[in-house]
């Protein structure tokens, strides 16, 4: 027997509910879980270790053979800033970065409001949103390589 989803109005493959009680709950929040714990771990050990003292963390392959800066080049350096609430240094650090883990936050949050009532987490991006993503982060990556786009470099 099929359904309709009541948010996106879009049959479902059945019209059973979704089991309700705290071992349904806790069984569907597990993985939400399971990845934010994943998460602060890497971040309390970037936060604890820092990434401005060499040695600490290898060198990104692109810059030590190229000199050139990838889209993640700062990445380490700005999650420790981020971790010490210093959102500035985080931001000139690596800019994609820090809106990553805020769109991390969202997704996240959106996921566990989701996983606790039952629904599945569907994203989906289009080929449109896919290609804007990349074309910023390779616009990023050009202008932080040029000479004008030094205040990019982390």
């Amino acid at each position: 027997m099929r359904g309709v989803d009541a948010e996106t109005r879009k049959p479902t493959r059945s019209s059973t509910p979704p089991r309700s009680g705290p071992s349904a709950v806790a069984a569907r929040v597990a993985v939400p879980a399971g990845v934010l714990a994943a998460v602060v771990g890497a971040f309390a050990y970037v936060g604890a270790v820092d990434p401005n003292e060499p040695g600490h963390y290898p060198v990104c392959p692109l810059l030590r053979f190229t000199g050139l800066y990838c889209p993640g080049c700062g990445g380490l350096r700005s999650a420790h800033a981020f971790v010490h609430g210093d959102v500035l240094t985080s931001l000139h650090a690596n800019a994609p970065a820090v809106l990553g883990y805020l769109g991390f936050a969202a997704l996240w949050t959106v996921w566990m409001i989701r996983a606790v009532r039952g629904r599945p987490l569907r994203v989906d991006p289009g080929p449109v949103h896919l290609w804007a993503l990349g074309t910023l982060l390779l616009v990023f990556t050009v202008v932080r390589n040029l000479p004008f786009g030094g205040w990019l470099h982390p």
